[in-house]
């Protein structure tokens, strides 16, 4: 693809400062008011320019509104109607390349259907991202004033976090703007506003009173560091292969992970007679829970410890009998087969601890310390405890082993610490049923998952999904709209607060009041409400659920939520199914009994060059904006030093951003961006970016550019294009060429949108702006448009303008920016046209279906391979200007008389003095040959243009310098530690220099043999 040659060259000239300063729009031309393109266009395209004026004018025009060109939004509307809402991004800084690709897609989409005459709402907004976004503002509180949310109290601390999120959120819609995107911004929500709360406060209350909700004590995955518990999803599993130091936050040495510590607890009998001595050896990956241990568990089936099941063992460091029970959850191969059970700090250990009434017993408390519990160890932090069990084993006689275990760590998506499962009081929703509707819903074909490799994924994880654990011991979020019961009535028994009958559920309090009294027959001034105390919020993903119904006012029945829900498409990263995805699906039917989409498009995740994960700590997370207006490694830099990264990650970052942008990153622009994205996003398939490489396709803006100027020069100031696309009889065979060309891209572009796949459209515009209509038809009419020829010139000019006025419709979608600033260039067909690209009718295949002729496309392109091989012989033989006359000799009639319909295109394209097809005849003495196909052959007449002997010494001089080249690479690669000293990717480059080498070698000495005979 010319794309990555241009990219290539992109990387070379990166590493040159640009001499000129951009050019930029200076007409004064106010906010909101249409860009002035009466001037002459500047000389080479400019993104600057280009983009300046015409989002402003898009959005006070109303272009963006789903009401635009109807009475109202509401209208009913015949080419149908098109609603999405925006995957809201977290409010927690500014966005990055992942959320430019979701923007990117989902804009293209959302223009591509609006210029295809539907009713179009893609609804912007933010989430309040509960975890993520106290992290943050504590992150900054503690670096700048060297305090804690607690330190501020909790109105201070929201206050706080309302000024970070006016900040961002403005910095993050104007993000999405400078992208482009054409949302309806009146219509903008954010998660926290009253409106959205209220839905969030309704359906919990909702769910709450059907049964869905419910309170219960069960252990948690526990974040120490955000003193929270989070869901089984914001659970990240570290997989280790052995012995491993981790990182922790709060402690200064890396912890150690991945083995398994065996001990002995000694037999009740043993400990009571002397003569005993046995024990029962156990083993773990996490000593410290040891002291939580309330019994050991061995199969009922293994023979070794029959003689020991219903007996006890006695813990070291307490007077505490612990039960040995059968269990055939144990694995009698693994270990010892004897398995510890502490049920108040393990999953599986709870369970069994259930199963066998063994006592709970918390060691572990919010903060990750230790206990009262603990005896000796109270107080200690957790992984301290860690050694210090440890060393009493080893002092007691009852260590015995360490051993490498691969295991899996998990840890906290948003803190990263370790996950510490706790036993706590949380609210949780009972997702059985709605899981199984889910289910349902894609397996019948109502919710359509695309691409289908993900139907696999969804079905998986909901036909195991567990009930989700809702409730957040954090400050910023929805406080959960429950109050826990208790009554001045001494008839009335006290309540528990894991008692979900003394929990209500409201709107507000008052109500809360009322129903409270009616449950508990009592008048409504002996009620006692409590809610302060249970200071919980929801997860935020809870309210990101309800997002497709609540911007609407939903609990209401607005005009809005009876026509735009549900909507058609969800378009998303995949890593997000079941974050977000999943918990509309299940919100969407359990509350509105509908599907809040038709439709889920779920593409590729953006990564570097590399193939890492964007990281902050890697240096490799760019702004948006950063490509799209260049940037300085000065200034990359200095974006770091103002982050919330620990001094180490930014010092790590800097130098990650050095090695991949020594020069900075050059201006690109929105299009060239916009298109890079949907280029590469191949369904299925994460997108290694190369962001340099996006100014391959800056060049590309550049061709369109140019090729538009070109061909207004071409057309002349006084053209009339013709009332409607249609051919006019006088169309020579390129003009017919050129517009079957035409045809077929709309036809690409027409699948690839109907199917998601954007690189087919992506690709076919590609090809038709640089190849088709650059490289080929524009060369060929060059000496046309310059002719006497009234006839040829008129059906070219418009054959020339209907390609330009309807491949800039076609692009419009992906390059918004650009297609609007020629097209605005170009003349009308009628008066009556639309004023905008954005809304004037996309191409139709159906409009073009006539005018396709692959007949014709495969006789040029076999005229075009005549043409490459010309220019090949022109380069070997060093001819710039000169032109020849060129020989076709063909071995058949129907190449010979195809060929000279074709002569002109020949003549222009390959510098051709005179273009002769000859069948039987002899070309004449003095011409180089070279084979096109097993039909046709070059003959290139050099006799008499070039001094042979100069050239041959020309040739030979380059030769030896090739040769030297070859010489030198071969002598490093026979090194001995060639291969182990070299990095690969160096080995590569050296592997494919010496091949092209030596091919071009041996063209050489046939060029230099073939011009020797003509001496």
């Amino acid at each position: 693809m010319q794309a990555q040659k241009d990219a290539q060259s992109a990387k070379k000239d990166a590493h040159k400062k640009e001499k000129k300063e951009a050019l930029v729009y200076e007409v004064d031309t106010p906010d909101g008011h249409k860009k002035d393109v009466k001037g002459s266009m500047p000389d080479s395209y400019s993104p600057r320019y280009v983009e300046a004026a015409w989002y402003s004018w898009w959005e006070k025009s109303g272009f963006f509104k789903p009401e635009y060109g109807r009475a109202s939004a509401h209208e009913e509307n015949p080419k149908g109607t098109f609603m999405m809402v925006i995957p809201p991004p977290n409010v927690t800084g500014t966005l990055h390349l992942g959320h430019a690709l979701t923007n990117a897609v989902e804009d293209t989409i959302t223009r591509w259907h609006r210029m295809n005459g539907k009713t179009v709402l893609w609804n912007p907004g933010c989430d309040h991202a509960g975890i993520a976004t106290q992290v943050v503002v504590e992150k900054k509180l503690k670096r700048e004033q060297n305090l804690s949310r607690h330190d501020l109290g909790r109105e201070k601390f929201i206050e706080k976090v309302w000024e970070w999120k006016n900040e961002k959120g403005g910095r993050i819609y104007e993000q999405l703007k400078a992208m482009g995107s054409s949302y309806d911004w009146d219509r903008a929500c954010f998660t926290m506003d009253p409106k959205l709360y209220r839905a969030v406060t309704e359906a919990f209350v909702r769910m709450h009173e059907d049964g869905i909700i419910y309170r219960s004590n069960r252990l948690v995955n526990w974040s120490c560091s955000l003193k929270s518990a989070i869901s089984d999803i914001e659970v990240d599993k570290k997989e280790l292969p052995g012995r491993t130091m981790l990182p922790v936050p709060g402690y200064k040495e890396k912890v150690e992970f991945g083995v398994i510590i065996s001990f002995a607890y000694k037999v009740e009998d043993s400990v009571r007679f002397l003569s005993s001595d046995e024990e029962l050896v156990v083993a773990t990956t996490r000593i410290e829970t040891m002291l939580g241990d309330t019994g050991v568990a061995v199969h009922p089936e293994d023979t070794r410890y029959k003689h020991l099941q219903g007996k006890n063992v006695v813990h070291p460091f307490f007077d505490r009998k612990l039960k040995i029970v059968c269990d055939d959850f144990v694995d009698k191969e693994f270990g010892t087969g004897a398995v510890k059970i502490t049920p108040a700090h393990d999953h599986n250990d709870y369970e069994c601890g259930k199963r066998h009434n063994l006592p709970t017993l918390t060691i572990i408390d919010d903060s990750g310390n230790m206990t009262s519990e603990c005896g000796q160890f109270a107080g200690m932090r957790r992984f301290d405890a860690r050694k210090a069990v440890l060393e009493a084993l080893k002092e007691k006689d009852l260590y015995r082993d360490t051993a490498d275990n691969p295991m899996v760590v998990p840890m906290c998506s948003r803190s990263k610490d370790v996950i510490e499962p706790l036993l706590k009081p949380q609210w949780y929703v009972n997702c059985t049923d709605m899981a199984a509707k889910a289910v349902k819903a894609v397996r019948e074909k109502e919710l359509k998952i695309i691409p289908d490799m993900f139907e696999k994924t969804w079905f998986q994880w909901l036909d195991n999904c567990r009930d989700w654990c809702i409730s957040r011991q954090l400050w910023w979020g929805h406080r959960i709209p429950a109050y826990f019961v208790s009554c001045s009535d001494d008839s009335i028994k006290k309540g528990d607060s894991l008692d979900n009958d003394y929990w209500i559920s409201a709107r507000d309090e008052s109500e809360a009041r009322q129903k409270a009294a009616k449950r508990f027959n009592v008048s409504e001034d002996k009620i006692v409400l409590t809610q302060g105390l249970f200071v919980d919020v929801l997860d935020t993903w809870f309210s990101s659920g309800l997002f497709p119904f609540s911007i609407f006012g939903w609990p209401d029945q607005t005009k809005d939520l009876e026509f735009f829900y549900p909507g058609a498409l969800l378009e998303t990263g995949h890593d997000i199914l079941f974050f977000w995805v999943a918990r509309m699906v299940m919100m969407g039917q359990q509350l509105m009994g509908k599907l809040p989409f038709s439709e889920v498009y779920l593409h590729a995740m953006v990564r570097d060059k590399y193939g890492r994960k964007m990281s902050k700590s890697l240096g490799n997370t760019i702004d948006p904006l950063d490509v799209i207006h260049g940037i300085s490694l000065e200034d990359l830099q200095k974006q770091l030093v103002n982050s919330n990264l620990d001094p180490k990650e930014i010092e790590k970052a800097k130098q990650g951003q050095k090695a991949d942008y020594p020069s900075g990153i050059p201006e690109c622009g929105t299009d060239a961006l916009r298109f890079a994205l949907c280029s590469y996003s191949s369904q299925g398939r994460d997108i290694n970016l190369d962001v340099l490489r996006v100014q391959g396709y800056r060049f590309f803006c550049n061709k369109l550019w140019n090729a538009t100027k070109f061909a207004l020069m071409g057309l002349g100031a006084d053209f009339v294009p013709a009332k409607t696309a249609e051919m006019c009889g006088a169309e020579k065979l390129m003009d017919k060429w050129m517009l079957s060309r035409l045809c077929e891209t709309v036809e690409l572009c027409d699948r690839g949108f109907k199917a998601y796949d954007f690189p087919v459209a992506t690709t076919a515009l590609y090809n038709f702006w640089l190849y088709d209509l650059c490289d080929i038809y524009l060369e060929y009419l060059k000496p046309i448009l310059y002719s006497d020829d009234e006839n040829a010139k008129k059906a070219s000019r418009n054959t020339l303008y209907t390609c330009l006025e309807v491949g800039l419709r076609a692009i419009s979608p992906f390059m918004p920016f650009l297609s609007e600033e020629l097209f605005q260039r170009l003349p009308r067909r009628t008066e009556n046209e639309p004023p905008s690209i954005c809304v004037t009718p996309y191409p139709q295949p159906a409009q073009y279906a006539s005018w396709r002729d692959a007949q014709l496309e495969t006789q040029v392109e076999f005229s075009m391979s005549v043409i490459r091989t010309v220019r090949s012989m022109r380069a070997d033989y060093q001819l710039t200007k000169t032109k020849t006359n060129l020989y076709l000799k063909c071995s058949d009639d129907e190449s010979a008389s195809m060929l000279k319909n074709f002569g002109d295109l020949i003549t222009v394209l390959g510098s051709g003095q005179e273009v002769k097809v000859i069948r039987d005849e002899v070309p004449p003495e003095g011409c180089a040959i070279s084979t096109v196909s097993a039909k046709c052959e070059v003959h290139m007449l050099l006799k008499g243009l070039i001094d042979i002997e100069k050239e041959v010494a020309k040739l030979e001089d380059k030769k030896k310098r090739l040769e030297a080249q070859v010489k030198k690479l071969n002598e490093a690669s026979a090194k001995p530690d060639y291969q182990t000293k070299v990095p690969e990717t160096v080995r590569q480059q050296n592997s494919e220099k010496l091949s092209q080498t030596t091919i071009e070698i041996e063209k050489l000495t046939v060029a230099m043999a073939t011009l020797m005979k003509l001496a």
